[in-house]
């Protein structure tokens, strides 16, 4: 939470702009994924802009055979009734295509969005901790949420329309041109009236819009930070100072809707009135022709033009082709003002989509690791071979491209940090020159103030971030050279912020690992002393955790995150704070545990309470990311500096 002075402003108050290529990438991947869905869709559509557009061409038939009826009774009245059949027909065929293409639409936007989701949250997974760094989760979420609905809304409504209008006007258009050249520039006029009017409005409309999908993005991203940071709120009284800062943002959404939506408001009437407008011109100018030249120099067509030549071209006007051109110029005013309304919501999509395309386009983690970790067994000869067994031995496997050997390590826990510099940017270095070896089954030790650099050591040996000079070795091997999965997979750790999945407890401890049987995740649960708490839970360990494990203490939520670690059995332990959220008497408890696992393993502990590392091998006291002492207790303790003034309590962490 930003507090009662503003709201966090993050890369979502960025102006944003659709790159050129958005759209087409869009529907490349739309079409990729649902090629024969589309050519469906795309043949009904079309058969309906067909269906749709044969009103004016009926409506011309009707009126002659109306005509004839009037002439010879029964051959028009049997016309009629052919022409009545045909157009029931034609309607009927357009409900089938329409109520088809409406299913498979739905088939093919779901299952659009569903790839399109699946293929954020894989890139998500893969993504560098840097970027979570410089992301609000709000932010994140908002390509989840309202990213995708613009985006659903562009491929179940906009595109359809869109095609199906282009598809109708084309049609009309060259109806209209065979029957009447004259009136169609008429209409051409009034179409080219709307274009104007859309432009002006609908461009104002769409910058509008764009800034209301920001505003919606920074009004979520500020609900997400005030709901986990609700107990902050109310234990510092700032409700109220939350309420204004709220207030600020909502309004801010508010003031960009009002004014998107005036707008996109604004246009449709007006565009209705043009054609209204239109219309009634075309009757006018239609009728007048007709009355005034009494039918013999009404209009000219292409039609008699080609077919009947100039002379016979001045009498082709008639009052069914007035009928069915009025027809028709309502149901053309009716398709432009129908994509005029979509401008906006391609637009938003447009935004949206380059967001999508944004983070699906973000580097991945960087790994050129080709070492990996294998389970391995000792064979007749005493050497090491790998193992589809869990033997309880682990060995690096390292190939060597060149010789095309492969050679195992086995993995003792010898992990060395060899003049180290880190920044988290590269203008600013938090660890300057940091040098420590972690001998095979050592208990090392971070001690200093907030913001000297303990956890941060620990980030690199997970390589959360890789560092900007020295190197970082692991069992003689260079970190870049092992694949951060198989690193990652060697690290058991207890992280000071708790992390608790919606899910039983059961599940939550199996989180360590996925194929740890029951037995396996009781003994975790005994060795974090955290068996007792969760029988007394209403079902025990099938006990549903939701909201981050809200319904357990900060103490019990930390004991679960213990177990977790435990069953993962992994060869080096890192305690960041691991102890923090526990009370003294628990912490005891949890010291014998936490014991018993450290056995056999290096472990990296850090701690505030200088009691739980009094029996660490090494101690190593930071200031400033450096490492200004180091020792065991006694030693340190010996050379009356820094470490002798926190344990006298001369000195206090900050």
């Amino acid at each position: 939470m930003a507090g009662p002075g503003g709201m966090r402003r993050g890369p979502a108050g960025a102006k944003m702009r659709a790159p050129k290529g958005t759209t087409k990438r869009l529907i490349g991947m739309l079409f990729r994924e649902n090629k024969w869905y589309l050519i469906a869709v795309v043949t009904c559509l079309i058969i309906c802009s067909i269906c749709g557009s044969v009103g004016g061409i009926f409506m011309k038939n009707l009126y002659d055979a109306i005509e004839l009826a009037l002439v010879d009774r029964s051959a028009g009245w049997n016309q009629v009734l052919t022409l009545i059949g045909i157009m029931i027909g034609v309607y009927s065929l357009n409900i089938l295509c329409a109520f088809i293409h409406t299913r498979l639409n739905a088939v093919v936007t779901y299952k659009f969005l569903t790839n399109l989701r699946n293929k954020m949250f894989e890139r998500m997974q893969k993504l560098p901790v840097r970027y979570f760094d410089s992301h609000t989760h709000g932010e994140v979420m908002s390509h989840y949420t309202n990213d995708i609905d613009v985006l659903s809304q562009l491929v179940s409504q906009s595109i359809p329309h869109l095609f199906q209008s282009v598809i109708t006007i084309t049609i009309l258009f060259c109806t209209m041109v065979f029957y009447s050249l004259w009136l169609t520039m008429v209409v051409l006029i009034g179409v080219f009236t709307m274009l104007i009017v859309t432009k002006k409005i609908g461009g104002r409309s769409a910058t509008f819009f764009l800034s209301q999908q920001r505003s919606v993005a920074a009004v979520e991203g500020f609900v997400e930070e005030a709901m986990s940071g609700q107990k902050v709120i109310k234990v510092f009284n700032h409700e109220s100072s939350a309420i204004q800062d709220f207030d600020r943002v909502n309004e801010e959404w508010q003031g960009n809707a009002y004014k998107a939506n005036k707008f996109a408001n604004m246009l449709m009437p007006i565009l209705n009135n043009i054609g209204n407008s239109l219309y009634v011109l075309v009757a006018f100018i239609g009728g007048t022709l007709l009355v005034l030249t009494k039918g013999q120099m009404a209009n000219l067509s292409l039609e008699a033009v080609f077919d009947s030549g100039f002379t016979t071209a001045m009498n082709v006007l008639s009052i069914s082709v007035c009928i069915s051109f009025l027809n028709m110029t309502k149901h053309f005013a009716n398709q432009v003002s129908q994509v005029s309304g979509q401008i906006n919501a391609v637009v938003m999509a447009q935004a949206g989509a380059a967001r999508v395309f944004q983070m699906i386009d973000e580097l991945e983690e960087t790994d050129e690791g080709y070492v990996t970790l294998v389970n391995a067994k000792y064979d007749e000869n005493g050497n090491l071979t790998e193992t589809k067994e869990r033997t309880g031995i682990w060995a690096w496997k390292h190939p060597h491209k060149a010789e095309g050997t492969v050679t195992y390590t086995r993995l003792a826990g010898d992990i060395v940090l060899d003049h180290v510099d880190f920044g988290y940017v590269p203008e600013k270095i938090v660890l300057h020159d940091v040098t420590l070896y972690a001998k095979p089954g050592q208990k090392v030790a971070f001690v200093g103030a907030t913001g000297a650099g303990k956890t941060t050591i620990t980030n690199l040996i997970n390589r959360f971030y890789d560092i900007a000079d020295g190197k970082v070795r692991y069992d003689g091997i260079n970190i870049n050279k092992i694949k951060k999965a198989d690193l990652r997979r060697s690290l058991g750790i207890v992280l000071q912020d708790t992390n608790l999945f919606t899910g039983t407890v059961m599940e939550n401890i199996r989180y360590g690992r996925l194929d740890a049987t029951d037995e396996e995740v009781y003994a975790a649960a005994r060795l974090a002393n955290a068996d007792d708490f969760i029988r007394r839970l209403p079902n025990g360990y099938q006990t549903m955790l939701t909201a981050d494990g809200a319904n357990l203490s900060q103490g019990q939520r930390q004991l679960l995150s213990i177990a977790r670690a435990a069953v993962a059995d992994a060869p080096v332990m890192i305690l960041d704070e691991a102890t923090s959220s526990i009370d003294t008497r628990t912490e005891a408890l949890v010291q014998k545990g936490t014991d018993q696992l450290m056995q056999g393993r290096t472990v990296f502990v850090i701690a505030h309470r200088l009691s739980t590392v009094q029996n660490s091998d090494v101690i190593m006291v930071l200031d400033h990311g450096r490492i200004i002492e180091r020792g065991s207790h006694q030693e340190l303790i010996a050379q009356k500096g820094k470490y002798y003034q926190l344990y006298t309590g001369a000195f206090e962490l900050e």
